[in-house]
């Protein structure tokens, strides 16, 4: 059974996460998700809660991709050396790494990873930053993640808590 890892902060959970991680489930039998940077939240670069982020997630996600899915929020040690192994340690066994961070990708292939740099999707549009940034402005940013996702924030207030810490 192969398995696919994916990181990333998902602040928030966007179309171009969603289009990286459907690309895992079509490649691999299973997919782990990790929410990174878990301990940060309710600043302007990190907004969102690691269980808000978990709930965004799963609000994207079909029963079937669920189903093939784990999600493990992961805080950050601030030691890259220890960083795969702490990876590894809190996660399902995995086989692949996705991503598109040149730190990310350095360390899991030197720790013998194979690392697939996959496309991105739309990415002017689906960037937390520049999602954070049009959230802040007042401009309409829904339509660059999933459904799911934009009910979720706006039930929480996240509009308003990145206003007012952005």
């Amino acid at each position: 059974m192969k398995t696919g890892l994916l990181l990333g902060r998902f602040q928030p959970f966007h179309n171009g996460h969603l289009f990286a991680l459907r690309l895992i489930l079509n490649e691999n039998d299973r997919a782990v998700v990790v929410i990174g940077s878990a301990q940060a939240s309710h600043d302007a670069e990190n907004p969102f809660s690691a269980g808000e982020r978990y709930e965004m997630i799963r609000a994207s996600l079909t029963e079937k991709e669920l189903a093939h899915t784990a999600i493990i929020p992961i805080e950050d040690i601030n030691r890259y050396p220890l960083w795969v192994a702490h990876v590894e340690s809190r996660c399902p066994t995995f086989d692949l790494v996705y991503s598109r961070n040149c730190l990310t990708a350095a360390l899991f292939k030197q720790a013998g990873y194979e690392v697939v740099e996959h496309d991105y999707h739309q990415r002017s549009q689906c960037s937390g930053t520049e999602l954070r940034a049009m959230m802040s402005a007042g401009k309409a940013w829904e339509r660059n993640v999933p459904k799911g996702v934009a009910a979720f924030v706006k039930s929480i207030g996240g509009v308003e808590r990145v206003k007012q810490i952005g």
